[in-house]
C-alpha cells in the first residue's frame, strides 16, 4: 500500500512540475530531424503541445516576459527518439526454456516506461504484448495519468496456429471468412498497427514451425487497411520480407537477418519505400553481455537498473547468454544484418529505429550498431526521429521540430550529429509540451 502510494505521488509530481505556459528555448543549434543541417542561433516557442513558431535569433520581450524561457546556448535540440520495436516488460517473463509466463508486474512496466523517457525516448510502439495490460497504459498515458513516453500498441498479433509469436495474447487465424469474427474483437481493442508474422523458422537452430499462408495474410491485411488500421510483418529472410511487401503489408518489424540481402531487394526497398525496423541490439545484446557486462558499468544503464538487476544481468543471465548457441549465431549474423541496413538505406530505403527490448538505454545501442554499420550520424538521427514516424504512419504529427508538429524534444549538451554517443549527453527532455523532470523519474538514479 505504502509503495503504490509513493509512486502515484512521485509520478504525480513530475506531471505537476512539467507543467506549465508558454515554453521559449533560445539560441540553440537546432537538428531539426528533416535532414537538414544543423542550424545556430535558433528559438522555439511552444505553446500548450505543440511547435507554434520557429524563427532564427530571440523572440522579443512580450513574448518572453510570459513563457518559461530555457537557455539554449551551446546546446543542441534534436526531435524526441522514438523506438518502433517494444515489448514493454511488466507481462510476461521469459523461463530458461524460451516459453513466455504470464506474470502482470505494472510498476515494472512504469520503470521501463521512465527509463524511456530518462533516456530521451518520448515515443515508442509496442508491438506485441498482453492486449489488457498494455492497452490500460496507452489508455492512462493519453489520458494524462501517468508519466510515460507516447505509446502506441499492436495488444496480441496476430497469426496463425503454432506459427511465430503464437503464445500469450495472441490471436491465432486459420481461414477466411472464417477469421473475421476474431478480427473484429481485436479491432474493438483499437490496435494502433496489427503485428503479423511470417516466419517458418529453420535458421540459428530454430525448429521449423508453421507459417501464416500468403492468401490469408493479404486478407487480414486488406481488412485491417479497411478499417484504417497500418500493418507490420515479422519477418527474417529476405523472401519472406519481398512476400510480405507484396501482401500489402505496410512496414516490416525486422531487418533481413538470416543472410546477405541481393542488390534488387535493396532496390526494391528504395522504390516501395515500406519502413523497415533496425532491431540490431536484440540479436547483438547476447554477445554484448556475454563478452563486456562492463557496458553496464555506463551511466545510462546505472541510472534506469537497479544494481540488483545489474548484478543478476553479469553474473546469472551472462551465464545463459554464454552457454547458448544462440549468442554465437547472432554475433556471426548480426554485422551481416548491419550490412543489409546500410545497403537499404544508400538504396533510399527508410529504416525506422526499433530495438526488440524494453529499455531507453538500447535505443542508443541501436544508434552505435547503426552508425557502426557505415551510417552516417545525422542519418541515425532521422532514423531514430522522422524515419520512426513514417513507420507509426504520424509523420504529420511526430518525428521533426517544425511548426504545427508536436513539442516532444531532447535538449542535448554535445553536438549528436558529430558523434551519435552524444546523443546520451542529455540537458532536458521535452514531452508533449512540457519539461520532464528526470529527478522526479520513478528510476534507480532518483532512489
Amino acid at each position: 500500500m505504502y509503495r503504490s502510494a509513493a509512486v502515484f505521488l512521485l509520478i504525480f509530481s513530475v506531471m505537476v512540475d512539467a507543467a506549465g505556459g508558454d515554453l521559449l528555448i533560445e539560441d540553440v543549434v537546432l537538428i531539426d530531424g528533416t535532414g537538414r543541417q544543423p542550424v545556430s542561433h535558433v528559438s522555439i516557442l511552444v505553446r500548450d503541445d505543440s511547435i507554434v513558431e520557429i524563427k532564427k535569433g530571440n523572440f522579443d520581450q512580450s513574448v518572453r516576459k510570459t513563457a518559461q524561457v530555457i537557455n539554449g546556448a551551446q546546446k543542441y535540440l534534436i526531435p524526441g527518439l522514438m523506438d518502433v520495436h517494444v515489448h514493454l516488460a511488466g507481462s510476461m517473463t521469459v523461463t530458461e526454456q524460451g516459453l513466455r509466463e504470464v506474470e502482470i508486474d505494472r510498476q515494472k512496466g512504469i520503470r521501463a516506461l521512465h527509463g524511456y523517457l530518462y533516456s530521451g525516448v518520448t515515443t515508442i510502439y509496442d508491438c506485441g504484448n498482453l492486449p489488457d495490460y498494455i492497452f490500460a497504459l496507452r489508455d492512462e498515458e493519453r489520458s494524462g495519468a501517468i508519466t510515460s513516453p507516447r505509446i502506441f500498441a499492436a495488444g496480441g498479433i496476430v497469426t496463425y496456429p503454432g506459427s511465430h509469436g503464437a503464445g500469450p495474447g495472441a490471436t491465432t487465424v486459420d481461414d477466411w471468412p472464417e477469421a473475421i469474427p476474431l478480427l473484429d474483437e481485436h479491432i474493438k481493442r483499437q490496435p494502433d498497427i496489427l503485428k503479423l508474422t511470417l516466419e517458418e523458422r529453420g535458421w540459428g537452430m530454430r525448429p521449423m514451425i508453421p507459417k501464416l499462408p500468403l492468401p490469408l495474410m493479404e486478407k487480414i491485411i486488406e481488412y485491417y487497411n479497411d478499417h484504417g488500421i497500418r500493418t507490420t510483418a515479422h519477418t527474417a529472410g529476405e523472401l519472406r520480407a519481398r512476400q510480405a511487401i507484396f501482401a500489402g503489408i505496410d512496414t516490416l518489424a525486422h531487418p533481413v537477418i538470416v543472410g546477405p540481402v541481393s542488390d534488387t531487394f535493396a532496390k526494391l526497398m528504395g522504390a516501395k519505400k515500406v519502413p523497415m525496423a533496425t532491431t540490431l541490439t536484440i540479436g547483438e545484446n547476447y554477445s554484448r553481455l556475454a563478452e563486456h557486462p562492463e557496458y553496464l558499468d555506463q551511466p545510462m544503464y546505472q541510472a534506469i537498473f537497479s544494481e540488483a538487476e545489474i548484478r543478476e544481468l553479469k553474473v546469472k543471465t551472462r551465464k545463459q547468454y554464454q552457454d547458448r548457441e544462440w549468442t554465437w549465431w547472432m554475433k556471426l549474423m548480426t554485422p551481416v544484418a548491419q550490412e543489409n541496413l546500410r545497403k537499404i538505406h544508400e538504396a533510399g530505403g527508410v529504416l525506422a529505429l526499433g530495438t526488440d527490448q524494453t529499455n531507453g538505454a538500447a535505443v542508443h545501442r541501436e544508434m552505435e550498431l547503426l552508425v557502426a554499420a557505415g551510417i552516417a550520424p545525422s542519418d541515425v538521427i532521422r532514423i531514430a526521429t522522422f524515419n520512426a514516424a513514417r513507420f507509426l504512419g504520424k509523420e504529420d504529427q511526430l518525428g521533426t521540430i517544425e511548426e504545427g508538429k508536436l513539442a516532444d524534444m531532447v535538449l542535448l549538451n554535445a553536438d549528436p550529429s558529430e558523434d551519435i554517443n552524444n546523443a546520451k549527453d542529455i540537458h532536458m527532455v521535452i514531452k508533449n509540451g512540457h519539461v520532464i523532470d528526470r529527478d522526479k523519474l520513478n528510476l534507480p538514479v532518483n532512489e
